[in-house]
């Protein structure tokens, strides 16, 4: 055995085992180049990742809001619109409007007139004035009715913009909160009208019924009979 070892010890090694050298330059600069392709690598990872981000990035901001109130808008304003073109009597028409007004509420009225005239124009400017009242109080009922569609809408837009995973998202939900308050300044305008139509025409009625007065009182001063009580007859079956 101790011969044995002993021959392994001293036999020769193999013909290329002799050139094998290290080199310390070159295996640096493998090293390093290694290295170099290594963190080409890493960049070309980073670079993508960006890309794919952006990409990500780009598809949300195109995303659509999910939610859309502008259905309910619409439908509300046109309730307020149908109940200002129900007007009654005396609707929202220029050409209506002074026609009546020549008609029922002059500056004057002549010697002339009929006492039938002058108490049927008076009946006519007070029904006039009652539906006037009507439909000013049926378009603040109308617009009371959709403050909790308003609000329920409002609140959905606010919840939509706050959670909004993109600029147009976030852009859309903005413009349906402008139509909300456009919407809202609507039914305030509505309100407004209906309730100066009103009081308008109450006031035009009051003017007119001064000026029949004055008239009734002219021909009471001027017709030389004075007051006459009449005779009433009730009839009894």
């Amino acid at each position: 055995m101790a011969a044995l070892a002993l021959g392994l010890a001293i036999a020769p090694l193999p013909s290329n085992a002799a050139d094998l050298v290290y080199d310390p330059t070159n295996f640096g600069q493998n090293v390093l180049t290694a290295a170099r392709a290594l963190q080409q690598v890493n960049n070309q990872i980073i670079i993508l990742q960006n890309q794919t981000q952006m990409l990500l990035n780009q598809a949300r901001n195109l995303e659509r809001l999910p939610f859309s109130s502008l259905q309910a808008i619409e439908q509300s304003l046109a309730r307020t619109q149908q109940l200002l073109t129900q007007a009654q009597r005396i609707a929202y028409d220029i050409n209506q409007i002074d026609q009546t007004f020549q008609r029922l509420y002059p500056q004057g009225y002549t010697g002339s007139t009929s006492s039938q005239r002058l108490i049927g124009d008076a009946q006519e400017r007070w029904q006039n004035s009652l539906a006037a009242h009507q439909d000013a109080m049926r378009v603040q009922a109308g617009i009371v009715q959709g403050l909790d569609i308003t609000r329920t809408e409002a609140n959905a837009l606010i919840s939509a913009s706050q959670s909004a995973t993109g600029s147009l998202q976030a852009l859309q939900a903005g413009n349906q909160l402008i139509a909300l308050q456009t919407k809202q300044l609507a039914d305030l305008t509505a309100l407004v009208a209906a309730q100066g139509r009103a009081q308008n025409l109450e006031g035009a009625r009051s003017a007119a019924n001064q000026t029949q007065a004055q008239q009734q009182l002219s021909r009471f001063l001027t017709s030389g009979q004075g007051y006459q009580a009449q005779t009433v007859q009730m009839f009894h079956q």
